[in-house]
C-alpha cells in the first residue's frame, strides 16, 4: 500500500484523469448526436452546411463583420462550431424568405434564433453597444 503524500497524489491525478475523459467524451457524444441522420436522411450538421453552402455568394462584407462582432463573446475554442450553426440559421431563413442578399435583420433574426436563451443577455448587451434597435426582435427573445 502507498503511504503518505504519493497515494494522495494518485488519487487526486485519477480523479483530474476520469474528469478530463468524462468532459471530452460528453463533448465527443454531442457531436456524435448532431451527425445522426433524422427522418430525412441528412443530420443537424448536415442541414448547416447545406445553408451555409447555398447562402454563402449571398453575403456582403458588412454583415459578415456584424456575425464575427455577435460571435466574438463565445470562447474561442466554441467560435468556429458556434459560427457555422449561426451562419446555417442565418442561411435558413434567407432561403425560406427567397432572398436575394444577407441583410442585417436576417442576421440578427437568426442569431437570435440558433442560439440558447441563456446566451440573449449577451446578444442584448452588444446589439445595445452597437446601437441597434432591439424592438423588431423582442419577440424572439
Amino acid at each position: 500500500m502507498l503511504e503518505g503524500w504519493f497515494s494522495y497524489f494518485i488519487i487526486i491525478w485519477v480523479v483530474i484523469l476520469v474528469g478530463s475523459f468524462a468532459i471530452g467524451g460528453f463533448f465527443m457524444f454531442r457531436k456524435f448526436l448532431k451527425r445522426l441522420p433524422k427522418e430525412d436522411g441528412k443530420s443537424d450538421m448536415d442541414w448547416e452546411e447545406y445553408y451555409v453552402d447555398q447562402t454563402r455568394s449571398m453575403w456582403e462584407q458588412p454583415e459578415k463583420e456584424l456575425l464575427e462582432e455577435l460571435v466574438s463573446p463565445v470562447p474561442e475554442l466554441f467560435r468556429d462550431v458556434a459560427r457555422q450553426k449561426i451562419a446555417g440559421k442565418i442561411g435558413e431563413l434567407a432561403l425560406e424568405e427567397k432572398s436575394d442578399i444577407i441583410t442585417q435583420d436576417l442576421v440578427i433574426r437568426g442569431y437570435i434564433i440558433a442560439t440558447p436563451k441563456r446566451d440573449h443577455k449577451f446578444l442584448r448587451k452588444k446589439l445595445n453597444d452597437m446601437q441597434i434597435d432591439m424592438t423588431p426582435y423582442e419577440h424572439l427573445f
